[in-house]
Parts: structure tokens; sequence; C-alpha cells
């Protein structure tokens, strides 16, 4: 397979294992990456070697690459959708990628191959090891049962491992057998339709396999998180949507659909056998329940496709190894002790009202009915849906947490546990304050230029939803760069409500849209949503194929916000143009002939090219002037206006400096005390901020009232600058071409891989340039 991938000798790395939150999961950690076929002699050795493959293919907190699917990060598909701002590779208008350089903005990113010459860190060096692990256990003489185990597991991965290729590139290199790295060894790409028989194949293999074992309650509590047949069948279910949909699907063939819901709502049942359903307390508070589904550690029933983590901050031997979710270091404000990811504004604009519905005056999602409340551009939190409060954090929202990150840095806020977000801004001249390109404002409470417009607050492990946290805060975690959250979280790849959305999707696609609003339904409820007005959702759904199809969508763009699923429903929806634009060299059978030939006025869903997405900040209102580039710099509190005995304009410091001479009239203050008394000052007033809202109090709407009268009274909304302009300062538009719906090959993997044909619309390496000749849409 050398024209395929080039190897390196076999094995590298000692094996980290499974990384459950059970000790015995992670107790015996030798080296099975380079292995005999002695070791699948025995059950240890040939489990050793499955949890490697664990090690290698469970996806992780990271950006989208070869290796990892996106799990919510502003990476290049993040940044490829409402979520985030800021032009992705495949939105930038000035920058069109291609197959032919190498490295940099312009090259197509590489999800087929990985390092080369590197077995560890090379997609078709796992897939190896996963048909190295199936051949020696099929051969060797474990029990039936202890196989069937085993094989199981190692079949779901190859399929796992084929799928995050499959939605980029169709057709691909099958390859089953243990390859050499021989000049004779090379594999063709297969037509897609025979890839994806194939990982279907192996999924179900996965799923029959596992069954005995787990379709009867799951694993037990030693092996929770491991694959199960209910894993397997979900990810079946997610890989026959994709087929069905119009990226495959052009003429909408609708024995694809009808395939697609017999066999998902077949199997719905034994995903359910296997233990999991939707995650509910029973004592939801304002989206309480949504929230706490993300921060578990033990037996989860949302969690279908779950990688676990621990707390340990530090490597301690060859014993154990820190493996932590990252996520909290990622989303929470710096002066908390983590990064924060700024939210775009479309998407929150987009969420629904308190209502279910709408949000009037967007111009997209025509076919949806819009709310009976008005969205409020200087207070967008009023009246949303409960799941925008566990998705988004504004300026006076309570986001607390365990710990105390003055630990750090004595200027940010001690106590944790009352942890309220201050993130609005000030400037320190009137001529930026208008400008939507200026980024020279300040927040308060220290995080000063570490600050965001809005915050993703998606995923986090808030204290007031859970008041056990799943992390270890460790301040000194700041000296290495960490960050101080060592979070031990679940990272769930496949959860229920996406089971239910899959299956909703395939019953609406077939013409069964009354069943599709009931699995809407639930997903609602378990939201906060009552039958008392049909869980938020309009009436005509059953009868209207595109407005049931448009209200999927929409759910999914919710309910899955911020979990990298957007980026793939958009494409395969071709929700940038409606697929109406082909790529150079595409053949007529490329054409979209279904759904009217134009996805997006099927739907009713404003074509993505073409627009912009923009942030905005709350910055304080005029009469307090500007700032200062100094933590307490803050004119909202500073400058804070009183007056004196004899009725003059004062600020709290001069009364405060008065007050001391008064006191004190033969001590001259120096400067030092006169900054040390600002700090008391400061400290203070910035305790006369309103208290901050509490999401697990039932009153919340009345905390949100009074926030917005605050709002009212001292702050403004800015627009700022979210995409990119040119240098002439002119705003630029989202330009995702045609070609970008299936990816070709890089430079890259053409140069190692001779024989293998480039993608239709992309030029040939190998070819001087010439157009692809694979056609992944022929069967």
């Amino acid at each position: 397979m050398k024209k395929t991938i080039k190897y390196m000798s076999f094995g590298l790395l000692t094996v980290v294992g499974l990384a459950s939150c059970s000790d015995k999961f992670l107790e015996d950690k030798k080296n099975y990456g380079q292995v005999s076929e002695e070791i699948y002699q025995y059950y240890e050795g040939a489990v050793g070697r499955l949890n490697d493959i664990y090690s290698l293919c469970l996806p992780n907190v990271a950006d989208l690459n070869w290796r990892y699917p996106s799990c919510g990060t502003n990476d290049e598909a993040g940044k490829s959708t409402e979520e985030y701002v800021k032009f992705s590779k495949f939105l930038n208008p000035q920058n069109e990628l291609s197959s032919m350089v190498s490295g940099g903005d312009q090259a197509v990113p590489d999800y087929f191959l990985g390092t080369q010459n590197n077995i560890r860190e090379n997609t078709w060096g796992h897939i190896r090891d996963i048909n190295d692990l199936i051949r020696g256990v099929s051969n060797g003489p474990l029990s039936e049962e202890q196989k069937n185990e085993i094989l199981g597991q190692a079949y779901f991965f190859r399929a796992w491992r084929y799928y995050n290729m499959f939605k980029f590139y169709g057709g691909l290199p099958i390859v089953t057998e243990v390859l050499n790295p021989t000049a004779d060894a090379f594999t063709p790409r297969s037509t897609s339709k025979a890839t994806y028989e194939f990982i279907l194949g192996d999924l179900k293999k996965s799923a029959e396999l596992l069954a005995a074992s787990t379709a009867h309650g799951g694993w037990d509590t030693n092996n929770w998180g491991r694959i199960t047949s209910g894993t397997a069948l979900a990810l079946k279910g997610r890989l026959m949507l994709l087929w069905a949909s119009p990226l495959f699907n052009r003429a909408n063939d609708q024995s694809r659909w009808t395939n697609a819901y017999n066999e998902m709502k077949a199997d719905l049942a034994t995903i359910n056998g296997c233990g999991y359903s939707l995650y509910q307390t029973g004592s939801n508070v304002n989206g309480s329940d949504f929230a706490n589904q993300f921060v578990q550690n033990t037996t989860n029933p949302e969690a279908v496709f779950v990688i676990n983590y621990n707390t340990t901050a530090i490597l301690t031997g060859i014993d154990d190894a820190a493996k932590n979710n990252v996520w909290e270091r990622f989303i929470r404000p710096d002066n908390s002790g983590g990064n924060g990811y700024g939210a775009g504004l479309m998407l929150v604009q987009m969420f629904p009202m308190a209502d279910g519905k709408l949000p009037r005056g967007l111009g997209t999602y025509t076919k949806l009915e819009t709310s009976q409340y008005e969205y409020e551009s200087d207070c967008p939190f009023m009246n949303r849906d409960p799941r925008f409060y566990r998705t988004f954090t504004f300026p006076g929202f309570r986001w607390a947490y365990k710990g105390s990150a003055a630990e750090h840095d004595a200027h940010n806020p001690s106590d944790g546990a009352n942890y309220t977000l201050w993130n609005y801004v000030w400037y320190t001249n009137v001529d930026d304050q208008g400008n939507p390109e200026s980024g020279n404002s300040y927040s308060p409470d220290n995080l000063m230029t570490s600050k965001q417009g809005i915050y993703v607050r998606k995923k986090s492990d808030d204290m007031d939803c859970n008041s056990s946290p799943a992390y270890v805060y460790n301040a000194s975690g700041w000296k290495s760069g960490a960050g101080p959250f060592y979070s031990s979280a679940q990272l769930m790849e496949i959860r229920y409500a996406e089971v239910l959305l899959n299956l909703a999707e395939a019953a609406c696609g077939a013409g069964q849209m009354g069943e599709a609003v009931g699995y809407l339904q639930q997903i609602r409820q378990r939201a906060g949503y009552t039958a008392e007005n049909n869980y938020g959702l309009q009436a005509n759904l059953s009868g209207d194929q595109a407005a049931c199809m448009s209200a999927v969508l929409y759910e999914r763009q919710i309910e899955l916000a911020y979990e990298g699923k957007r980026f793939d429903d958009m494409r395969r929806w071709m929700l940038y143009d409606g697929g109406t634009q082909l790529p150079e060299g595409a053949p007529s059978s490329w054409k979209l002939t279904g759904w009217g030939g134009n996805t997006c006025t099927w739907l009713g869903f404003k074509a993505f090219n073409g627009q912009r997405r923009e942030t905005i900040e709350f910055r304080i209102g005029d009469k307090y002037g500007v700032g200062k580039e100094i933590w307490n710099g803050d004119p909202l509190i500073t400058a804070k206006v009183n007056k004196d005995a004899e009725g003059k304009d004062v600020s709290a410091l001069d009364i405060a400096v008065a007050d001391y001479r008064t006191a004190h009239p033969d001590t001259k203050l120096t400067n030092d005390e006169i900054m040390n008394l600002a700090e008391v000052v400061y400290a203070a007033e910035a305790m006369m901020r309103p208290v901050g809202v509490n999401f697990s109090n039932a009153d919340v709407n009345e905390q949100l009232a009074s926030l917005k009268a605050w709002y009212k009274e001292n702050l403004v909304v800015k627009e700022k600058k979210g995409d990119e302009r040119d240098s002439q300062h002119n705003d630029l538009y989202i330009n995702f071409r045609p070609k970008y719906y299936f990816l070709g090959m890089s430079s890259g993997v053409q140069n190692a891989n001779k024989g293998l044909p480039q993608t239709i619309g992309w030029q040939d390496y190998n070819n001087g340039g010439a157009n692809g000749t694979f056609d992944p849409l022929a069967e």
C-alpha cells in the first residue's frame, strides 16, 4: 500500500487506554502498538490492543483535523457556520482553496491522510492497526463471546475512521487486509456507493456482535463508555441520513429516505435497550437538565458515543496519565481562568423566543412561524428559549465556579461561587466608541482586552446547576499555560437527542411528518416547553414536508449548537447556495433535480453565501465619558458622579479623598495611598452593580427585567465588525465555492499516493494541474 500511505515501523507510542473514569479500565498500559500475533493468544493482550485502538480513534476536544471531528470550537468547521465570525478557509471570498499548493491558507485541508511516515498519526495507520486486531482476534483461540466483544468494537472504529473521510471525499480506498508497505500494495478509490455500503456493513457487524453484551442494559460500570450496539446503530443512522441528503442524493431518491427511516426506527428499540435516553432529572429549572447533561462523569443515558476524561493534572508515571476535558478552559472568561469563545450575533438572533418561535425580521427560515415576542436588539436576552441561557452569557449573568482566580492575579474576582460576568466595555478615545473596527476597548474586573462581546456558555460546568463540579480547580495551572480547570466532564460525540433528531429528519424525508413532529416534541419537552402550546411548534408541520424539514434543521441548529454538527448539516443540505452551482468539470448528473433544484428555496432558508456575520458589544453610555487603560479604569464606576455639600458634581474618589483629609487634617496623602484608596472605592462602587442573574432561581424573568432596566440606564449596544473587510474597509461577503461540497486531495496526499485519482472540480497535482476525474456521485 505504499502508494496509498507510507509507513514507518509498526508501533511508536505507549498505549494510554480508553481513559474511562474507572481505574480498572486504565490499569494495563503496556506498549500494544508494536506487537506480534502472540498477543492475541490471550484475552488481556487482545483487550490491551483494543484499548490502544480507543486511544488512537476516540474523538477529543480539539479543532477539526484528519484525526478528530469538530467538537464546537471556532475551528474551520465552526467558522463556516452561524456560530462564530471571521472567515474560515471555506468561506473566504478573497482566497480560493487549491490542491496544488502545500501549507498556508490557500491549501485545501487534509482530512484523508494525516502525518506521513507515522503510523500512529495517520488515518491509514489507524486502519491498519484495526485490521491487524480483527485478523488476530478472528484467527486466535479466544472464546466466541470474547471475540464478539472485541471484534464488535473494532468494526465500529474502522467504520468511524472511514465515516470521517467519507463525508468529505465520497469514495475511498477500501482496505480490509493488513497490507505491508510495499509498492504493489496500492488500493484504488472505490465508488461512493461501495464505500457507503462498506461502512454500513461494518456498523451492522458491530451492532450484531455486541448485542449479547450490551443490548440489554449496556456494559457494566467498569466498562461504561465503551462502544455498544446502540453506538454502532446511532452512527449507522447518521451515515444513512448523510446518504439520503442532497449532497449524495441529488435527485431525491425516495428509497434512500424510506430505507433510512425504516432501519432507524427499528434500531431505536436496541438503542433504548442499551440504556440510552434523554437526560432528565425531574427538576428541570430554566433548562438545567439541558445544561447538566454535558458535565456528567459517570453513567449518563444521553451519552451514546462518549469520551471519558479524568481530573489528573500532571503525568505521574507510566501507571497513570492526564486526560482532561479542556472545554471548560476554552470557554470560561479570562478572569476566571479560561480563554473565552465569542459567539456570533447571527446565531444569537436566530435562537427561538420564549414561545419556541423564530424571532421576527430575520429573513431566514421563512416557512417557520415567527414569535409573538419582540426581539430586543439592545437586550437580546429577553424572552428567549431556555436553552438560550445555557448557550450564551451576557454582562450581568452569573457564571459560578468552584475556585478563586484571585490566587493567580489579585485583581481578578476572588469569589468564584458568586462570580458574575461583567464584560461591558469602555473606550479611552471618544473617536473609537463608534468605530465598528476599533478593538481598543477594555472590560472591568481585570478582563481588560481579554474579553468577548457575548460569550459561548454551552457545555459549561455551571456551579449554580452542578454543585459538585466535574473539575478540579488548580490555580497553579496558569503557570504551565494550561489554565486551572482540570475536568473529567464527558465529551459526547453522539448523544440521544441527535439520535431522535436524525430519526425525525429521516421520517420527514420519508413522508412521515407526524412522527417527525413527535420526536421534535420530545426534544422540546426536555428543553422546558409543554404540550400547552404544542411545545412551541407550529400546527402545520404534519402536513407540510418542506416546513417540517425546515423545523427539523432549525431544531438541530439550536439543540446541537457548538457541538460541531452544523457544518456537516450545512454541507449535506447544500445550504451555502442551495446546490444551484456546479464545480468546473462536473457532469450533468451533479445537477440538483430534487427539492425543486434549490434546497434553500424549498426549505425557505436564506442561502448563506452573500451574507456577513457581525458581533456586538455592550459599551458604557456616553454620559460616563472615556476610561483608562488600567484594571480599575472603568468610568462607569470611577467617574460615577455624586453631589458634594455645595451641590457640585464630584466623583466617588473625590469624596473619599475629601473625607479622609477631613478625618486626618495633619496627614498628607501620598500618590500610593491615593491609589490604594482608589482600589477601595472601586471595589465598593462595583458592588453597586445589580446582582447577577441566577438561572437556578425560578424568578429568572424578574431578574432579567431588572438587568434590562440597568442596561437601559448605563449601556448601549455597539455593532462590531465580525467577518473581514478588504484593505479599503469595504465589507466582504461569504463565498463557499461549489467544489467545497466534496473536497479534493491535498498536494501532500497526492504526492504520497500517485495512483489515486483527484476529485472532479480540483486540480490533479500528479497530472500537471488537470481537472480531477473521480466522480463521488457515480455508482
